[in-house]
């Protein structure tokens, strides 16, 4: 869909020339500056700024228009509204292009943000462009590196030697949350592991208080059970297992488990290729068989190995520990599906009751050993792990025991002798944030040969990105051959040393950059703590589910990690969130590589903005997404025709007093029901129907034009309410449909039409009739219609005669203003 066909519906109006007229008046008139001192009703509302890859496809007017016409809306509801805009300007995919075209990243970057700025522009958006932040700029990636320092001297960054996620492609280590299927969530290269000395923020250290959204946040509940899954907390048993025999320096094996009430069931121990021990306690005449076993292992995702699916894989080291609780010597082997980030990288084998372990168990000719009984258990051989409640048996003084109960008996049991105790372990680790590449935020720190790993001092920041790397996919950072970068004096003994050559994930960057927004060229401070306390948390924060687990969890460990550093005072950074759906085309996301990408400036030129904006909020609900396809915009350009031929209408040739009563309410019921329904759409994102609404209301303000069914000033009340209604979507028309009314401008600082339930309640029902709680008629009556009216016109129906013939009413049941129910017994 990259060359478009488009053969689009003949406007009433030239849209280029509207838009431009009212963009231009909008930005001389500063019409949407902020004033972040008034101390009025704020309200915060964000979307996810974008990346600048280059043109701004449909797919970003999808994110942007829909969150534009909402703060837009609560503007008109009068909340001094902050909706700003910037741009996620560091990552792999600038340097990427560096490497292709020649050209520098910055060259690169700053291009396409022109080019984006001036699509989002065109967009009609409210955004205070003064406020506009771009990442990759010195005067924000400054306070990157500020907020690290911070974090490093509260002991919440910290580098440490550790196995990498690698991507050959991308020539980078990847943070375990960008691995999918096993592959690189960027280019679908199969990930290597690499052991490199890298930087890391201790995320770990607030799991606890990352679990806690009670009361705090109201957000999707899918997102927060996918962060919930990621921090993944176990309450169980370290228990431990006899070394001793080894002489080997460590005397226990640790290994974290939640089925404590198995203990005395384990015929196997099962390493990670990456755990501290495998050397140790592999014997001389396995070391080759490991070791080769180990090397495939790296090369494996965590993803791949954890499967359920795959046949598992293993090697015997030649070793074994000692159960404390029962004295059985039990075999330990290496195997890929155990990894060393969980459960202290150890797994207990109780093939009996766990179909993992008993499928190795199975395939490796280990033993399997019931320790829980089921109620009706005979002896007969496993056929296949029993996972259910039972009976303790061959579980020494425990047997008899309830296994569930059992658990707190054994943990105590084992406590008590110094054999295991009590823990809570987490999926989660901490945030690796080290990338070996040139286009991020330098890391600010110093490596000494005398005094170790400094921090670059704060009155040197910021750190600057040098002008002259080269671009070379080498798999490590160009600031390596940078000596102008990377030569430098240890700013404690002042001898020659080196920089950190790591930048930082980008992640880092949109951690923090809401709170940028509220002071962008301060150069004194990351942002104005006074500001921070009036305008923090953001209120409404739109954006992809996609972005569920790194981001939103990233941003919520950095405020807590602020907050604890008393740099702020509050502890979620946005307490509602909306996420959005995809718009498709051909039957799939928009992606360059699938060749689907819709540009949305030709449409833009040919049918303004306002058309754009408003089919891609009516194409679905905004949360599932849609298709795009050219017959749907043409349909809403057909209705914005109608809208302006209405607009065009001679309003003098009315009367001034009504035909009737009767039409007259009915006019004003139809304008206030309108308003409600409007109202509560737009309140709720649930923009499809505003639409929809509004096209019945057009509809309804045709007929009665059409029909004289209306006086002047019903009609005048009726036409501005419309576009009152419809201004935060269509932005560009609304504004010209109202001056050319003769209203005075701007529509835009107009408050959004309130409604009157009196005047919006309908007059008559429909009365849902049932007999015996079946449904059987209907009955169109007064809304105040009493219950003896009701069943007097209900027994007049034929249909309800029919069923009610012969029998005895026992009783009826009204509920007012829904249904009549007739329960009927014999003669």
């Amino acid at each position: 869909m990259t060359d478009q066909i488009i053969r689009h519906v003949e406007l009433r109006w030239d849209p280029q020339i509207v838009d431009c007229k009212w963009q231009q008046r909008w930005q001389d008139d500063g019409i949407y500056h902020v004033n972040l001192e008034d101390q009025g009703s704020k309200w915060y509302e964000l979307t996810m700024y974008p990346y600048p890859s280059g043109d701004a496809h449909i797919g970003h007017w999808y994110a942007m228009a829909p969150s534009d016409a909402h703060a837009r809306f609560r503007r008109m509801q009068g909340k001094n509204v902050l909706h700003p805009i910037g741009f996620d300007a560091f990552g792999l995919p600038a340097e990427n292009a560096a490497i292709r075209r020649g050209i520098h990243p910055h060259t690169w970057t700053m291009a396409n943000i022109d080019r984006m700025r001036t699509q989002l522009k065109s967009m009609g958006t409210i955004y205070d462009w003064d406020k506009e932040i771009i990442c990759c700029l010195p005067e924000y990636y400054k306070w990157n590196q500020w907020l690290f320092l911070q974090l490093y001297k509260k002991g919440l960054a910290y580098r440490n030697h550790a196995p990498a996620v690698w991507c050959p492609s991308c020539q980078t280590v990847l943070a375990n949350e960008q691995v999918v299927n096993g592959s690189c969530e960027r280019c679908d290269t199969p990930i290597i592991r690499r052991e490199l000395d890298q930087w890391f923020l201790k995320i770990t250290e607030y799991a606890d208080e990352l679990l806690n959204f009670d009361g705090l946040i109201d957000w999707p509940e899918r997102i927060l059970l996918m962060q919930q899954n990621w921090i993944g907390r176990s309450s169980g048993v370290e228990a431990q297992f006899d070394l001793s025999h080894l002489n080997i320096p460590q005397k226990d094996l640790r290994v974290f488990t939640t089925r404590i009430d198995t203990l005395y069931g384990v015929t196997f121990m099962v390493l990670a290729p990456e755990h501290p021990l495998v050397n140790e306690v592999t014997s001389s005449e396995q070391k080759s068989e490991v070791g080769d076993y180990v090397e495939r292992a790296r090369n494996k995702s965590d993803i791949e190995r954890l499967s359920t699916d795959r046949e598992k894989t293993g090697v015997f080291t030649g070793s074994y520990c000692v159960n404390y609780v029962n004295g059985n010597k039990i075999p330990i082997l290496i195997a890929d599906y155990a990894v060393a980030w969980y459960a202290q990288g150890a797994v207990m084998g109780v093939p009996a009751h766990d179909q993992r372990d008993f499928e190795f168990a199975t395939k490796f000719n280990l033993p399997i050993k019931l320790v829980i009984a089921p109620e009706d258990y005979r002896g007969d051989p496993l056929s296949e792990a029993y996972t259910g409640p039972g009976t303790l048996v061959n579980s020494g003084s425990f047997d008899g025991s309830d296994n569930l109960a059992a658990k707190e008996s054994i943990a105590e049991f084992i406590s008590k002798n110094g054999w295991g105790s009590k823990t809570v372990t987490y999926r989660i680790r901490d945030w690796l944030i080290s990338r070996q590449r040139y286009w991020g935020t330098p890391i600010p720190m110093i490596h000494c040969p005398n005094c170790g790993v400094v921090p670059v001092p704060e009155d040197d920041l910021p750190v600057l990105l040098p002008e002259d790397a080269e671009f070379r996919p080498t798999g490590e950072s160009p600031l390596k051959e940078n000596t102008k970068f990377l030569d430098t004096d240890c700013p404690v003994c002042k001898i020659p040393s080196q920089r950190e050559t790591d930048t930082m994930d980008t992640f880092f960057d949109s951690s923090w950059y809401f709170l940028r927004y509220l002071s962008p060229k301060d150069d004194l401070n990351p942002w104005d703590p006074s500001l921070a306390k009036n305008w923090m948390p953001v209120d409404q924060y739109t954006g992809g589910a996609e972005h569920a687990i790194m981001h939103l969890l990233y941003a919520r460990f950095f405020i807590k990690a602020l907050r604890d550093l008393r740099l702020i005072e509050f502890d979620e950074p946005f307490l509602r969130l909306f996420n959005q759906g995809h718009i498709i085309a051909d039957g799939a996301k928009m992606s360059k590589s699938r060749g689907n990408v819709v540009t949305p400036d030709p449409y833009v030129e040919t049918l303004g903005a306002d058309i754009v904006r408003t089919y891609l909020m009516f194409v679905g609900p905004w949360d599932r997404g849609g298709e795009w396809s050219d017959s749907g915009i043409n349909g809403i350009a057909r209705w914005f025709n109608r809208i302006w031929d209405i607009f065009q209408r001679d309003a003098s040739v009315l009367p001034q007093d009504c035909p009737n009563e009767e039409t007259s309410r009915e006019c004003q019921r139809r304008i206030h029901q309108t308003i409600r329904k409007v109202y509560q759409d737009l309140d709720s994102f649930k923009f499809n129907t505003a639409v929809s609404a509004l096209m019945e209301y057009s509809n309804y303000l045709q007929g009665i034009w059409d029909k004289k069914l209306v006086n002047l000033d019903l009609w005048l009340e009726a036409r501005r309410t419309f576009l009152l209604l419809i201004a935060c979507l269509a932005p560009h028309l609304a504004e010209e449909l109202w001056e050319r009314i003769g209203e005075p401008y701007s529509i835009h600082n107009q408050p959004f039409p309130n409604w009157d339930e009196s005047l919006a309640a309908e007059d008559v029902i429909t009365l849902v009739i049932q007999v015996n709680g079946r449904l059987r008629d209907h009955l169109i009556v007064s809304v105040d219609i009493s219950e003896s009216e009701a069943t007097s016109l209900a027994l007049e129906k034929p249909n309800i005669k029919r069923f009610v013939e012969g029998k005895t009413i026992q009783r009826v049941i009204f509920v007012r203003g829904r249904l009549i129910n007739l329960v009927l017994g014999e003669n």
